[in-house]
């Protein structure tokens, strides 16, 4: 074998070791396209800061910040601001995240409230049982302890 036709083999074998030497300290590999835990967790920890930043802000019907919010207004807005896009109303964002038991839930999750199979409510997880939300007309963004059981998890992608 020719030096020439050794270079694909030793780099092979040289990225290979760099990989799992860069694994066995702790580091990580990126992968094109593909998310990791930590940049999801910046994004999700960004909009939940973002949402907490809201504190106040009156609730409107239809709006979608940077002064009035309804609830889907809000975790729109907190996302966008993040650096990703998130439809519109409620049961459209339930359906564009990926679905969590609450087992699993970190702050910075979407929290889906739900009566049967609709969803009518959603917020911000902000961990210990809280989440950032627009509650209703005649009140504003807040933090609150989650009331019910019927709600449902959904993290971002």
């Amino acid at each position: 074998m020719t030096a020439l036709n050794r270079v694909p083999s030793l780099m092979a074998r040289a990225g290979t070791a760099s990989a799992l030497t860069l694994a066995a300290v702790g580091g990580s590999i990126m992968v094109p396209g593909l998310a990791t835990d930590a940049s999801a967790a910046t994004t999700a920890s960004k909009a939940l800061k973002v949402a907490a930043s809201k504190k106040g802000a009156p609730y409107r019907y239809g709006a979608t910040g940077p002064g009035r919010f309804d609830c889907s207004g809000l975790t729109l807005y907190s996302f966008k601001k993040a650096g990703k896009k998130l439809p519109r109303t409620a049961a459209q964002q339930y359906n564009k995240t990926h679905h969590i038991p609450s087992g699993h839930r970190k702050a910075g999750d979407l929290v889906f409230f739900h009566s049967g199979s609709s969803v009518y409510h959603v917020g911000i997880y902000a961990g210990k049982g809280k989440i950032w939300h627009a509650p209703k007309s005649g009140d504003v963004v807040r933090l609150q302890k989650i009331w019910t059981k019927s709600v449902w998890y959904g993290r971002v992608n």
